[in-house]
C-alpha cells in the first residue's frame, strides 16, 4: 500500500494564514515571511496535493472547492500543533496568574465556553476573569487584558487582529411564527413585531439600509441586555437580528425575511503589548484567534 508522504507543516500554515487574510501580502505579514517565501510554500503544498486551492478574484485569493475542503482540517491541525507545542514545552503547565477577556454578553455565553474549556486543559493553572459587557472596556486602562470587538481599536499602543468576519440574519420563534405568519415580501413586515436589542432608533436607522422601513410601534418589547433580548425572541415576542453561528445553536428558531442581504460585521481581537512579553496573554490570545475563526 503507497503511503502519501508527509506534508510540511510550514506550507499547510501558509495556505491557511493566506485563507485567512485573503492575499499572500498579509499573509506574509502575519508569519514574518516575504511574500515570494510564503507563495512558494503555497504552490508547493498545491504540486506535494496536486490540487489547486486559490483562484484569483480581483486582487484577493478565493478557495477552490478543494481549498474550502481542507481549510477545516488545516485550522485543526493549526490547533493540534500549537497545543503540541506548549506541552511538549511544559510552558502551559507553568503558565499561571489571571486574564481578563471582555467580550459582549452573547459572544461570553455561547462561544466562549469552548475556548475555556480548552484553555483549562491547557493550562490548567491559569485563572480566566471573563467580563461579559456590551460596553467597550478600555485596554489602556487595564479594565480587561484582551477584548473581543466589532470595530478596530484606533489607539496606536493596542495590538489588533482581524479574526473573523461574522454574518447576522433575521430570525423568529416557531411559535411567534405559527402564530402571525411567516413574512414572505417588505409588505409583510407592517403586521409583525419586533424585539429590540438597545438603541430601538438606531436599530430602525441601520435597517434603512437594507430596505426596511419599520416604525418604532412594532417594537413592544426591548432589552439593553443582549441574553435578555434574545431570550425574549425566543419565547415568541418577536423577529430580530442574531449572530448565525449563535441562532444555530438555538432551538425553535426559524430564520425569516429570506429577501434581506445577510449584515456583516468583523470581529477583531485586541490586547495591549505585553502580548509580546507575557507568556499567558500569548497563550489565550492565540487559542481565542484560532478558536474564533474554526467556530465562526
Amino acid at each position: 500500500m503507497n503511503t502519501p508522504p508527509p506534508t510540511d507543516w510550514n506550507h499547510i500554515r501558509a495556505f491557511l494564514t493566506t485563507a485567512e487574510t485573503g492575499s499572500l501580502s498579509a499573509a506574509a505579514r502575519r508569519l514574518g515571511l516575504t511574500q515570494p517565501t510564503l507563495s512558494r510554500q503555497v504552490a508547493m503544498l498545491e504540486s506535494e496535493l496536486g490540487l489547486m486551492l486559490f483562484e484569483r478574484v480581483g486582487r484577493r485569493l478565493v478557495l477552490t472547492q478543494a481549498g474550502q475542503q481542507l481549510l477545516n482540517h488545516s485550522r485543526r491541525m493549526g490547533e493540534a500543533a500549537a497545543a503540541m507545542s506548549f506541552a511538549a514545552s511544559g510552558q502551559a503547565q507553568a503558565i499561571e496568574g489571571t486574564v481578563r477577556i471582555t467580550a459582549s454578553d452573547m459572544l461570553s455565553s455561547y462561544l466562549l465556553p469552548t475556548v475555556l474549556q480548552k484553555l483549562r486543559h491547557l493550562a490548567p493553572n491559569l485563572r480566566l476573569d471573563l467580563i461579559a459587557t456590551n460596553d467597550i472596556r478600555d485596554l489602556m486602562k487595564r479594565e480587561a487584558d484582551i477584548a473581543i470587538r466589532h470595530v478596530r481599536p484606533e489607539q496606536p499602543d493596542l495590538i489588533a487582529q482581524h479574526v473573523l468576519e461574522g454574518t447576522a440574519r433575521f430570525y423568529a420563534a416557531t411559535r411567534y411564527l405559527d402564530r402571525h405568519g411567516r413574512p414572505d415580501t417588505p409588505e409583510d413586515l407592517a403586521a409583525h413585531d419586533f424585539v429590540g436589542f438597545g438603541d430601538v432608533d438606531r436599530m430602525i436607522e441601520h435597517f434603512h439600509g437594507f430596505g426596511l422601513r419599520l416604525q418604532p410601534g412594532q417594537f413592544k418589547v426591548n432589552s439593553q441586555n443582549g441574553l435578555v433580548a434574545w431570550d425574549l425572541v425566543r419565547s415568541g415576542f418577536g423577529i430580530a437580528p442574531m449572530y448565525d453561528k449563535i441562532a444555530q445553536q438555538t432551538p425553535d428558531i426559524e430564520r425569516v425575511m429570506h429577501w434581506v442581504e445577510p449584515v456583516r460585521f468583523p470581529f477583531w481581537l485586541t490586547t495591549h503589548r505585553e502580548l509580546h512579553t507575557s507568556k499567558k496573554i500569548r497563550l489565550v490570545f492565540d487559542l481565542l484567534a484560532d478558536t474564533l475563526r474554526m467556530e465562526g
